[in-house]
């Protein structure tokens, strides 16, 4: 007869076993049979089972590698974007309500993206109605007509918006450019910073992190200056030196220690992968103790360049905050881009948010500023919101919500997604891309949910175009599920112990 304590042993080894099932999965094929759809697996779930002979490809999941968190998806809420917006809530009510809830409900199982992380300009871009800053007032070095309601009101209504989804939302503030009068021009389209003003600048940005906070929106994080290597004539940039950047990192780290805001993190660069090596390395170098680490752009040079960084400081944090769309591209074609290179490759370069640019313009790729060179064959948004009331959602949308799910916190207060080991074996070992997370639980009784994210880009797009679906095995911790990916992007988890 068996003795109890052996009884209780192969029940607990059962349950661990009967546990680890795939029941949900969230999917975007090529033909756009399904759109970020919701199914479980039919007529059963998937169950993990002693292990046979592996797949045409071999996903090994390692959950003893725990790398960086990822605080999650989103886009940039510039004027252009909210003037949009707060024209369809006027418009169609009931319309945008749906559009906002599909974006930022990151409610668990809700049937939503749950996009979570908002990057917001401070002052004018390429993308608003007319060039200003939040003081324009020249020789204003006390900043006494700092005014951060030189902004629309539709940017802050916006955001009061997106937090009322969404109270889970990170903030993340920019400018384009310092006011005009602190610049080599006088303008603040294109020129330099006047180093005398970097006191005055850093001043300015603490003003920006205050009056968000006196509006009741926290901020998260702030950057000293979008593209500090490019410098344009037609819309709002600043050419910015190294050393610039970093006195004023000094300068607004110790303003914001001692106005209340130690929290917010001071986030260097964001710029191209291009210049990995070079601008943020010399930045921690010369004010490492300022800023908590950098953030990158996609329009130059390629996502592994991010090692160039992260192999040096990999103690700093990484993210990705910015790539465009563009009308007329092709649309499976820029999902596995974004997928390789963004929601999965990014992340796997130890970025810790995924952004597109504008989070709305319309069909036309408009409003621009009047009179910039910018986007010249037109950017997209992530949503497209028309003159009629209506809206759509572009691919970046559904590449980020199928990231976006495999990280969103499982409880309530509870922690976001981690990234961990996983590697692809077998004969098509090619074929797939694919992205891991463990997202722990409030209860220590509760078992973690561990998500794949997993490209499948097996369509011999550069030939005689021939999508084929992928039988795959997924291995963890001893155990091996099988499941066929279509050709697309598919996200599923199960769940386990710790």
């Amino acid at each position: 007869m068996l003795s109890s304590l052996q009884i209780f042993g192969s029940l607990a080894l059962l349950q661990v076993v009967a546990s680890q099932q795939i029941w949900d999965i969230w999917q975007t094929t090529w033909d756009r049979n399904k759109l970020f759809t919701y199914f479980q697996p039919t007529p059963d779930p998937i169950n993990f089972v002693t292990p046979g002979t592996i797949g045409n490809a071999d996903i090994v999941i390692d959950d003893s590698s725990v790398y960086q968190t990822v605080y999650g998806f989103g886009a940039s809420l510039t004027d252009s974007s909210a003037e949009l917006l707060n024209n369809l809530k006027v418009q169609n009510p009931g319309s945008y309500w749906q559009l906002m809830d599909y974006l930022f409900n990151a409610t668990d199982a809700a049937n939503s993206a749950g996009f979570s992380y908002i990057r917001v300009p401070l002052g004018a871009t390429d993308f608003s109605a007319n060039t200003y800053s939040y003081d324009d007032i020249s020789g204003d070095t006390s900043l006494n007509d700092f005014d951060i309601n030189a902004a629309p009101s539709d940017v802050f209504s916006i955001l009061q918006d997106i937090m009322s989804i969404n109270h889970m939302a990170r903030f993340h503030i920019v400018p384009w450019s310092p006011p005009g009068w602190m610049k080599s021009g006088g303008t603040m389209l294109g020129g330099s910073l006047n180093t005398q003003y970097i006191n005055t600048m850093a001043n300015y940005l603490l003003k920006s992190v205050q009056a968000f906070s006196n509006k009741g929106i926290p901020i998260y994080a702030i950057s000293i200056q979008n593209e500090p290597e490019y410098s344009d004539s037609t819309y709002p940039s600043c050419n910015m030196p190294v050393a610039t950047e970093a006195q004023i990192g000094l300068a607004l780290r110790t303003l914001l220690n001692n106005y209340g805001f130690s929290g917010v993190k001071i986030i260097g660069y964001d710029h191209n992968w291009v210049d990995a090596a070079n601008y943020p390395v010399q930045l921690m170098q010369q004010a490492g103790s300022a800023f908590d680490g950098v953030s990158f752009h996609c329009y130059q040079g390629s996502v592994s360049d991010q090692a160039s960084f992260t192999s040096q400081y990999p103690n700093k944090e990484v993210y990705f905050t910015e790539c465009s769309g563009a009308l007329g591209s092709d649309w499976w074609s820029d999902i596995k881009w974004y997928m390789d290179n963004i929601f999965i490759g990014s992340v796997s370069y130890g970025s810790s948010s995924g952004l597109m640019w504008n989070l709305a313009l319309d069909g036309s790729g408009q409003p621009l500023l009047p009179g910039t060179d910018s986007c010249g064959g037109g950017c997209r948004g992530v949503v497209q919101i028309n003159n009629d009331g209506t809206w759509s959602v572009n691919q970046e949308f559904y590449s980020m919500a199928q990231a976006s799910k495999a990280i969103l916190p499982r409880d309530v207060g509870g922690p976001w997604g981690q990234r961990i080991g996983v590697s692809v074996g077998g004969t098509l070992d090619w074929a797939l891309v694919v992205g891991a997370y463990k997202t722990g639980r409030v209860s220590s009784s509760d078992w973690n949910r561990y998500s794949i994210v997993v490209l499948n880009w097996d369509d011999s797009a550069s030939t005689t175009w021939n999508p084929q679906p992928v039988e795959a095995t997924i291995e963890f911790r001893g155990m091996q599920a099988t499941y066929t990916f279509p050709v697309g992007v598919t996200t599923l988890w199960w769940y386990a112990p710790n």
